[in-house]
């Protein structure tokens, strides 16, 4: 398990079971250095439409295996915990909240 610290502060834990499942998908290859950037660094962090207890990080990443894209790390936020859940590249930020930048 590998634990990191966000824009704010806080704590996030990435379990070696949500890394597997994460680097599952070919496109992953080798981002996963860039996930504790995108939780310090975050361009972007909106709340889940569908969970307020989820928050979407997002940071623009060059040259990826795909392309250029949107790096998204998506972390649940418990009372006493928060964790990775996943990460993903992807072309648009989801709708949400946008909770960084301050709007």
């Amino acid at each position: 398990m590998q634990r990191f610290v966000d824009y704010q502060g806080r704590q996030i834990r990435l379990t070696d079971e949500r890394l597997t499942h994460i680097l599952q998908h070919p496109e992953m290859v080798n981002m996963e250095a860039a996930i504790p950037a995108v939780l310090l660094h975050p361009a972007v962090v909106r709340q889940s439409r569908t969970d307020q207890t989820v928050s979407l990080y997002y940071l623009y990443q060059r040259a990826t295996l795909v392309g250029d894209k949107w790096l998204c790390v998506v972390v649940k936020y418990l009372e006493a915990d928060a964790f990775v859940i996943t990460a993903y590249l992807t072309d648009k930020l989801k709708p949400g909240a946008q909770i960084w930048p301050n709007p």
